[in-house]
């Protein structure tokens, strides 16, 4: 009974965690007092509406829309037009976030033809708190959800039935053990960077994880390395490897679990396809579709006015009925006419997170863990799942015996060489990485010492571990940045590989302090005049405490074609680093 109560506080928690991000979304429906809309043939001219819709809910939005304007749907006696497109939300939000000078992790740059709507019908609010977070944009409110959909345990009927199914209940803690322990089960997901229902099973699967106490890092990277060797870029192409036959030989080869919408299960029935696929609803709920109706900040007052009065169409029992068409229920969980409810789904579906604790001091406060909470899964699906060859370079200057008040006492060392180690942790045998420390004159009249050579993980997992843990700071050593940096990045470009993103990740507490080396503006002109983009190689700068030039190391980063961070506490450095491997995808979308 205690596991289980562990189990669902952190389940409670993880919920409370989205809630707390998805509160700080930055959009809002608005009506303007200036502005009356009209239903009625007297209307004339044009006021163009703009609308993307997640292709799955697109039609439904398309059919309110139709009649609404149909009927004359005007704003001050001007007709109002709506064009409706089914658009991937992982586009638009990487268009909306290209105007704030931005980019999702994951996501990458959006394509030529997306354009920013006016209206936003996204198939998750989990997009608008990544959205918030990395444009670091005011808050100001949060569209109300037109549509939902629980997410699934999607299962071939026949699999499914030998755990139980439709009766029985299947638990996250108990799936996670058939991942993690049972290779007969072959689990997929949708890339959870891309796509809102894989996020969301990752994160109750990361959920259960957490919950084994001392062994939760292991767990956690267990599930994330099975769940990454069946992931799909597209929802289509996981839906294509679940088997089309019941005979024993394709149940036990094709894909035999994902998380997915109840939607997309049930458009896949539709189909009367050779084996169809159960939903399992797992205890407990994942956090659902929710399709916030999201209207863009800044819009003219009559284009917000129109929006405003489709929102008003999107919320009655005719909507309610197109939804049901397209296999979504309404906002609360319940369908309309039309519904194909699947076998064993419970008439009315959970829609959302509970509302925050009040002792927990949810709100504006928490808003920034919670998104820290959903950024560092990401970051750490990106260091298990994409293949790296890395070069380690860690400052051993005497000032890296400073001790860190918030890290019990342990010095800028310690804590860096500890989150090099649980870093090395997440790279499986794939990973190819290299370890070198930096100071002034730490061999020879050289800056920087190679420790251990850009070598398989496979075969000196055992070598750089001894390594971190045998790094000491040179006493009254100096700092060489830049000679160091522009070594490193070399190193690495000469023995670059197609196959893996390579990259360098530097880790310091000052600034150069090398007279005898090369100038700043010499690194970064001969940084960018060696850099190949066929031959891509991201140098990543990760500042540790205030000592350190944040311009100086964005200067670096930048001419390396890669980023700066800065922990102005040490013993946040964890977190740091996920962000600087979850860099590594920016690299792979170019």
């Amino acid at each position: 009974m205690p596991g289980r109560h562990r189990n669902q506080r952190a389940s409670r928690n993880a919920r409370l965690t989205i809630a707390t991000v998805v509160a700080l979304a930055a959009v809002v429906v608005a009506g303007w007092g200036g502005y009356r809309l009209l239903t009625g043939s007297g209307c004339g001219g044009r006021l163009p509406l703009a609308v993307a819709a997640a292709p799955d809910i697109a039609p439904a939005v398309e059919a309110a829309a139709n009649r609404w304007t149909e009927g004359g749907a005007a704003v001050d006696g001007t007709c109002v037009t709506v064009t409706v497109t089914a658009a991937d939300p992982a586009e638009v939000a990487a268009a909306i976030a290209g105007q704030q000078g931005a980019t999702l992790d994951g996501v990458g740059q959006p394509s030529g033809k997306v354009r920013v709507p006016d209206v936003w019908v996204p198939d998750s609010s989990t997009w608008l708190a990544r959205l918030a977070a990395a444009t670091r944009a005011d808050p100001a409110g949060l569209g109300p959800s037109i549509a939902s959909s629980p997410v699934v345990l999607a299962m071939p009927q026949p699999v499914a039935a030998t755990l139980g199914w439709p009766d029985a209940k299947l638990t996250w803690p108990a799936l996670l053990q058939k991942v993690t322990g049972d290779g007969r089960l072959r689990t997929g997901i949708v890339e959870p960077a891309r796509d809102a229902s894989g996020l969301s099973g990752l994160l109750a699967l990361a959920t259960a994880a957490n919950a084994a106490g001392a062994n939760a890092q292991q767990a956690t990277i267990a599930a994330l390395r099975s769940l990454a060797a069946g992931r799909s870029a597209l929802r289509a192409d996981l839906l294509a490897r679940f088997p089309r036959s019941t005979n024993a030989t394709a149940l036990a080869s094709g894909l035999g679990a994902a998380p997915l919408p109840e939607q997309a299960v049930i458009a896949y029935n539709s189909a009367q396809p050779p084996v169809p696929l159960a939903a399992l609803y797992l205890d407990p709920a994942p956090l659902p579709m929710d399709y916030p109706y999201t209207v863009m900040p800044s819009l003219p007052r009559p284009t917000a006015a129109a929006a405003d009065g489709l929102r008003a169409v999107l919320t009655g029992a005719a909507f309610r009925d197109d939804l049901a068409h397209q296999g979504l229920r309404g906002p609360d969980g319940t369908a309309g006419n039309g519904f194909a409810l699947p076998q064993g789904a419970p008439t009315k579906a959970s829609v959302s997170a509970p509302d925050p604790d009040p002792s927990s001091g949810a709100g504006s406060a928490a808003g920034a863990p919670a998104a820290n909470a959903v950024d560092r899964l990401l970051s750490t699906w990106s260091a298990v799942t994409l293949p790296g060859r890395m070069l380690a370079v860690i400052d051993v200057s005497g000032s890296m015996t400073t001790p860190v008040p918030t890290a019990g006492g342990a010095t800028r060392e310690q804590v860096t060489i500890a989150a090099a180690q649980r870093g090395l942790a997440l790279f499986d045998d794939s990973w190819q990485l290299g370890l070198w420390t930096f100071s002034t004159n730490l061999d020879g009249a050289k800056d920087y010492r190679q420790l251990v050579p850009i070598g398989p993980v496979a075969t000196q997992r055992g070598q750089v571990m001894a390594a971190l843990s045998a790094i000491r700071p040179k006493p009254n050593g100096s700092t060489g940045l830049y000679d160091t940096a522009l070594a490193a990045y070399k190193t690495v470009q000469q023995g670059w590989d197609p196959g893996r993103v390579n990259s360098v990740v530097l880790m310091t507490d000052g600034q150069n302090e090398d007279p005898q080396g090369i100038t700043l503006d010499q690194l970064t002109a001969e940084l960018k005049k060696i850099a190949d983009p066929k031959r891509p190689v991201e140098m990543i700068c990760i500042g540790i405490g205030n000592e350190v030039s944040q311009a100086e190391l964005d200067r670096i980063a930048k001419a390396g074609g890669g980023a700066a961070f800065v922990a102005p506490d040490p013993s946040k450095i964890d977190d740091i680093f996920l962000k600087a491997i979850a860099m590594r995808s920016a690299v792979v979308g170019k």
